[in-house]
């Protein structure tokens, strides 16, 4: 039998081991059996093992041979694969994987054989990982995303690593990834297990050295808490400001979702507004506790801007957003005691009117999301010596993952038309999107601040755009600051821009303030 890689193999050797058969790691398995490849498969739980096997015996013809083979330890997997092995594993990140590959090692793991991390690994511990591995085995790492369904049928994958591990697995990651049309950017989608989309453009390009990947991943989990929360306020808008019902908000999305704004975070915001819940006939999101949780990613990505100086402030103004609604209790304390606005009642005409600048004014502020990503990702590649290809970077997210829309499909175009593009901003299609757009946009966050809806990271996507297309900041105000109280220096507007100038700024008429710092 021949796989779509390429590979031969017979009845007893498989293409490649899997460790770790939780939610991702069994579906991912499934998705790799379904394009061919044979998989032995490990877990500490043994009852993890017994189900990947029913799920096999299940989903393939009666008279095929098994897909899957189950392993009771990690030296009968490696028996069970074919030489130079490929193991992919599937596991919490942190100190489980360093368990994981502690045990190969002990199991008689080769130097050429490959590991690749699909958990979602801080980037960091991937470069520290593949230092202490060498010699032993090639550790690799891919990011995945897409959720229990990407990896079923098919993620975006951000692999990264040693380039000759990324010939062997190439192959491997590009048939089971999703696939998106390359003219139109949308996704090209099957749910039947046995029957995997193989045309189309495959969601998975080589990202660069060890860490690159994830540190791509990490950086598309803020951009998708910006987007979250960007279409929350807006629901918030139309739910306060406006008062609609969750019916009538998840109308307008799904008339959203046919134009610009088509994505899959907007097509599932309708289909949650719309769920009713099952106990009480309510709408369900007016029984969720608005206390939103995190798991991190989107912590890592503002903590990086800040370490590298990137101005992501819609993305952390997201995360901030979640904090925020951590308090609840306090939030309910204080809308006893904090006053607002009056309401106002809107006219039927004034609503729709209102609905229509309100798309736009998302759509403006996704814009400035992906630009601030985008240019973090840049600004992190200059200082690790990264080679990002932010065209294809585009590409393998407009299917599988969580923010995946026909809206990267432009901004794929704008990268493969200029790859030294400073800022999505300066691109010509984007600037004139804004530009026929920013009153509306205006308007809304005007609108909603006089209702006193809180719309933080639409606010704050708009500040940036200013801030960006502003040629004198007040940073030159800030300076003379800290050079008052600091002797920091500053530079001037009519000498070179390396020199460095301090004013001796004691006044014998004034008095003086002492400060210690």
């Amino acid at each position: 039998m021949q796989n779509e890689g390429g590979i031969q193999h017979d009845a007893q050797a498989c293409d490649i081991g899997f460790i770790g058969l939780g939610v991702m790691g069994s579906n991912l398995t499934m998705n790799l059996v379904d394009h061919g490849y044979r998989v032995a498969c490990f877990d500490l739980d043994q009852l993890k093992v017994e189900s990947i096997l029913d799920k096999d015996a299940s989903e393939r013809a009666a008279d095929s041979a098994p897909r899957v083979v189950g392993c009771s330890s990690y030296t009968e997997l490696l028996s069970k694969l074919k030489a130079p092995h490929l193991i992919i594993i599937s596991v919490p990140a942190g100190n489980p994987v360093d368990h994981v590959c502690h045990h190969l090692i002990d199991a008689g793991i080769h130097a050429d054989d490959i590991v690749v991390d699909t958990g979602n690994s801080l980037w960091t511990d991937s470069v520290a990982r593949e230092a202490e591995y060498k010699g032993k085995f090639i550790f690799f790492s891919t990011a995945v995303s897409g959720g229990e369904v990407g990896a079923r049928f098919g993620p975006s994958l951000m692999p990264s690593g040693n380039p000759y591990a990324w010939t062997r697995i190439e192959p491997v990651l590009k048939a089971i990834a999703a696939k998106a049309h390359p003219e139109t950017g949308k996704p090209l989608e099957s749910f039947i297990p046995g029957q995997p989309i193989t045309e189309g453009e495959p969601c998975a390009t080589y990202i660069g050295p060890i860490g690159a990947g994830h540190y791509v991943k990490m950086v598309h989990n803020g951009i998708e808490y910006a987007d979250m929360q960007l279409i929350c306020e807006t629901y918030h808008i139309m739910r306060d400001a406006l008062a609609m019902t969750p019916a009538d908000i998840a109308a307008v999305f799904r008339t959203w979702n046919k134009g610009k704004l088509n994505s899959y975070l907007i097509e599932i915001s309708a289909e949650v507004l719309e769920q009713l819940d099952p106990e009480t006939n309510q709408p369900l999101v007016d029984v969720i506790l608005d206390r939103a949780g995190q798991k991190g990613t989107g912590l890592w990505t503002a903590v990086s801007a800040l370490e590298v100086g990137s101005p992501a402030q819609t993305i952390t103004s997201a995360v901030f957003a979640r904090s925020i609604s951590s308090l609840k209790e306090e939030r309910v304390a204080a809308s006893e005691v904090l006053s607002g606005p009056d309401a106002v009642d809107y006219t039927e005409d004034e609503k729709q009117a209102i609905i229509v600048k309100l798309e736009h004014a998302l759509y403006c502020s996704k814009i400035c999301a992906y630009a601030q990503g985008f240019q973090l990702m840049a600004m992190a590649a200059k200082e690790h010596g990264w080679n990002l290809e932010f065209g294809e970077i585009a590409k393998i997210w407009r299917a599988g993952c969580i923010i995946r829309a026909v809206f990267l499909q432009s901004i794929s175009k704008a990268y493969e038309n200029n790859e030294e593009l400073p800022n999505l901003l300066m691109d010509p299609f984007f600037a004139e999107q804004i530009t026929q757009y920013q009153s509306h946009w205006r308007q809304s966050i005007a609108q909603a601040t006089l209702a006193g809806v809180p719309c933080p990271s639409m606010m704050s996507a708009l500040s940036y755009y200013d801030s960006y297309r502003t040629a004198v900041l007040p940073a030159n105000l800030l300076q003379g600051q800290r050079d008052y109280f600091g002797a920091h220096t500053y530079q001037r507007v009519d000498k070179p821009a390396a020199k460095k100038y301090h004013l001796e700024w004691s006044d014998p008429g004034r008095p003086q303030t002492s400060i210690k710092r």
